[in-house]
């Protein structure tokens, strides 16, 4: 069975999220787990040469694993890109591309809508390690390239939709920035709600852990791009050591066979829902790309598949009234991740971004009323009624 899609231009994202990574699995039809950690070689020739090989599949797991690769090779088809790298998370993946590309006397721009993981770590360790970093507002037209060093900046790093704010960055001024390596996380978006590199981007980062695995049980990053770019990060990643697990790579691959119908569903309950949210006289707020009233709508039209599977809104009552909220809710649960079955809530400003300051969450948009709201595969009637009965203000 041909696994290669890239030349073929009727496929579609949704048949490629089933046909792809396939390679190995000869006439089976769900591909095989492969749990060993090493291999055996014939002798020493052998040995050498799956010792030096680039990426050797059957040699030792930190390099390579043969359901790993089947993993890779589908985000790649989906992607649009040459190949891909998976590593055992998100911030896996982020931080080996960080220093496989960056050293001492480096210098990245980063937006500040950033996951608080990120900006930790591009706040903490880059610049332990001697790397600069400069923060831009990733809105602002022409604020990533006006920050740019000519031979320094080595690390041009966007997020786009932003979590918690969902806020977008234009992938066409990403992509035309020369010079640096352009990075971009789609996590929020995953291949189906976005391509990147299609707009001239270097490399695409997911926390797969999310949207593409899809179902709360695997913990996996991954990078797509060039190949050769690739194999340079790949040969500071073996030294790195963020080794992606073969069951979770399995468990992911499986999540990517039903990636377009879950984000259909998903994407469009997130709609309904974000709709219903911005009517309730208890509801501030209420940010998701689908909505015209949202101030990137004609660039989400523009650059995504569909809006997306998460939103966030603010209540008006303040952190009480979140907390008195999440203590309502009957079908959404607190939980902080994204991506999965069930509809999950959480507090930024006491989970995901709990690494910032006050004033820093402030700055970042991060107030103590808001909530952010992964949407599942629950029938979305189901959930309306759910906040509706849970946004009563507290007495």
């Amino acid at each position: 069975m041909n696994d290669d899609v890239s030349d073929d231009p009727e496929r579609r994202p949704a048949t490629t999220a089933i046909t792809a990574g396939r390679g190995a699995n000869g006439t089976s039809l769900a591909t095989p787990l492969w749990a060993s950690s090493t291999w055996v070689s014939s002798g020493l020739v052998d040995a050498r040469r799956r010792a030096t090989g680039q990426r050797s599949a059957e040699f030792y797991a930190r390099y390579a694993n043969p359901t790993v690769r089947a993993f890779e090779e589908a985000i790649a088809s989906l992607e649009g890109a040459q190949d891909a790298l998976a590593y055992a998370s998100g911030m896996g993946a982020l931080t080996t591309t960080i220093l496989a590309l960056c050293g001492a006397g480096s210098h990245i721009v980063a937006q500040r809508q950033l996951y608080a993981g990120t900006l930790a770590f591009l706040q903490g360790p880059c610049r332990r390690f001697g790397i600069d970093l400069t923060i831009v507002d990733g809105t602002k037209p022409g604020a990533f390239a006006a920050a740019v060093e000519p031979g320094r900046t080595m690390v041009v790093l966007a997020e786009t939709p932003s979590n918690p704010l969902l806020e977008l960055v234009d992938l066409d001024e990403v992509g035309a920035i020369e010079g640096p390596f352009t990075v971009v996380d789609s996590t929020f978006a995953t291949p189906l709600g976005q391509q990147p590199l299609r707009y001239g981007v270097d490399l695409v980062i997911h926390s797969a852990t999310k949207g593409i695995a899809g179902h709360n049980d695997a913990t996996l990053g991954v990078i797509a791009g060039n190949s050769d770019l690739l194999d340079e990060i790949w040969g500071y990643g073996v030294l790195h050591g963020a080794t992606p697990s073969p069951a979770d790579a399995l468990n992911a691959l499986r999540g990517i066979r039903t990636l377009a119908v879950r984000t259909a569903h998903q994407a469009g309950s997130a709609l309904q829902l974000a709709k219903e949210l911005t009517a309730s006289p208890y509801v501030k707020a209420v940010h998701f790309p689908g909505l015209a009233s949202h101030p990137q709508y004609e660039l989400a039209k523009r650059q995504m598949s569909h809006s997306g599977t998460v939103l966030a809104f603010e209540v008006t009552g303040g952190q009480a009234h979140a907390s008195s909220l999440l203590d309502q809710l009957r079908i959404a649960l607190v939980a902080t991740s994204l991506g999965g079955p069930e509809t999950l809530v959480c507090h930024p400003a006491t989970s995901t971004h709990a690494s910032l300051t006050p004033d820093e969450q402030l700055t970042a948009g991060i107030t103590p009323g808001l909530l952010r709201l992964s949407v599942g595969l629950e029938d979305p009637n189901d959930l309306v009624a759910d906040f509706h009965q849970a946004l009563q203000p507290i007495s």
